[in-house]
């Protein structure tokens, strides 16, 4: 028996209000070849992170796997963006405006929209970047540590065509030790371009 291209989505995740969208990513997901392997938790409120990036399609493969299990991952984007035309495709497809110029920081302004919804889930790319990095941005653990949300680790394998989902991991507060930690997971897969800790 062939293995599934995408979970079930679990209950309690925020889902998408839409029937053609799923069923389109989905149907060019099963041409492509690309899966994603394991069991998403069964929680309201969470943070996802994919590593490693190093190419827009990494963005590309996940975008269609979100909107293929129909479930509503917010990604952030500048407000700038979602104001002009390109916002009447982006907003329903679950781009939230960062406004870089608020009073509240980036950090700040997630743990609010946290506080203000009973189901929210956040992807975040923690090398910020496609290019290679030393050190990975920690705001995604700082979100998860003041909102008190858990984190999913998504680990992208181009070899085998594969997002594959990891351990949940809660964010203690020790943010060199948690980021030590997290990083280590993602060390055996190869992105479109490099590993995640080359």
């Amino acid at each position: 028996m062939s293995t599934p291209m995408l979970p079930p989505a679990p209950p309690e995740a925020p889902r998408l209000n839409s029937r053609f969208w799923p069923w389109l990513a989905r149907s060019v997901l099963r041409l492509s070849g690309w899966k994603l392997l394991g069991q998403l938790p069964d929680v309201p409120r969470l943070i996802i992170i994919g590593a490693p990036h190093s190419s827009y399609w990494d963005g590309v493969w996940g975008l269609l796997m979100k909107i293929g299990l129909g479930i509503d991952v917010n990604i952030m984007i500048k407000r700038e963006v979602l104001d002009g035309p390109l916002g009447i495709i982006l907003r329903p497809i679950g781009m939230i405006p960062i406004n870089r110029s608020a009073a509240l920081n980036v950090v700040g302004q997630m743990v609010q929209r946290f506080g203000e919804r009973e189901r929210m889930w956040l992807g975040i790319t923690p090398e910020g970047t496609r290019k290679k990095v030393t050190h990975w941005k920690s705001g995604f653990l700082r979100i998860a540590h003041d909102a008190g949300v858990p984190i999913q680790t998504v680990f992208i394998d181009y070899p085998s065509k594969t997002f594959t989902l990891g351990p949940l991991v809660q964010a203690s507060g020790d943010h060199d030790a948690d980021m030590a930690k997290i990083r280590a997971l993602f060390t055996p897969y190869r992105g479109k371009h490099r590993n995640a800790n080359d």
